[in-house]
């Protein structure tokens, strides 16, 4: 007899709930079991025709997403590509008038609200305004109750150890801990609320039941 997972059970349960409440906010939402599933999920909607490009995110690279795109002969606007600085602010600014973007977010309320903090701000800000269409794909280990949750776990938990990932200079990165802190390094520089899909539908919200991405 397979043994109970509980987690996965608990997923199971608040997934769809929680997709729920993000499609009353407008967007589009999905709830996917398993990695796999979600990975499909996600390149069924995006067109061929598309030029997609994504921010900064543990959770597309764990699904391979940027490697299925290659696979499936997806025109990519890829910043890694890039062989000089100045040429990887251009592919950045460019991501900005894709076709889709990718992301995934630092957090996600019960009832339906993304959470994101953003270093250099080009993420959110695709997520704001220019892309025809964002998906957040997103495991449900970011999920928490209300906004000060989503900032409480974004700047005490994700923040610190995405420093840690990147080597940054801050003082999060000696004591693992945000010190709240206007170094020059620091990744905390822009703080989002999205709060509702305007125009309705335009971010697509693809939640998984598996722990991925800080």
């Amino acid at each position: 007899m397979n043994q109970k997972n509980p987690l996965q059970e608990r997923y199971d349960l608040a997934g769809p709930k929680v997709a729920e409440a993000l499609k009353r906010r407008h967007f589009e939402a999905y709830y996917c079991r398993t990695g796999k599933e979600a990975a499909e999920k996600l390149l069924s909607l995006i067109p061929h025709t598309d030029t997609v490009s994504w921010g900064g995110s543990m959770t597309l690279t764990a699904l391979n997403i940027q490697g299925l795109l290659n696979e499936q002969g997806y025109q990519v606007i890829d910043r890694d590509t890039a062989k000089t600085p100045e040429e990887r602010n251009i592919l950045m600014r460019n991501a900005l008038s894709c076709g889709t973007f990718l992301m995934s977010s630092n957090a996600i309320t019960e009832d339906g609200q993304l959470f994101n903090i953003d270093g250099g701000g080009n993420r959110i800000a695709a997520m704001i305004y220019g892309p025809k269409s964002v998906i957040v794909i997103a495991g449900m280990n970011k999920v928490v109750k209300t906004l000060a949750d989503a900032e409480s776990r974004t700047r005490n938990f994700a923040a610190p150890a995405n420093h840690q990932r990147v080597s940054g200079e801050a003082p999060c990165t000696v004591t693992g801990e945000c010190a709240d802190c206007v170094s020059p390094g620091c990744i905390c520089t822009y703080m989002v609320t999205t709060r509702m899909s305007k125009p309705e539908k335009r971010i697509k919200v693809i939640l998984v039941g598996e722990v991925l991405g800080l």
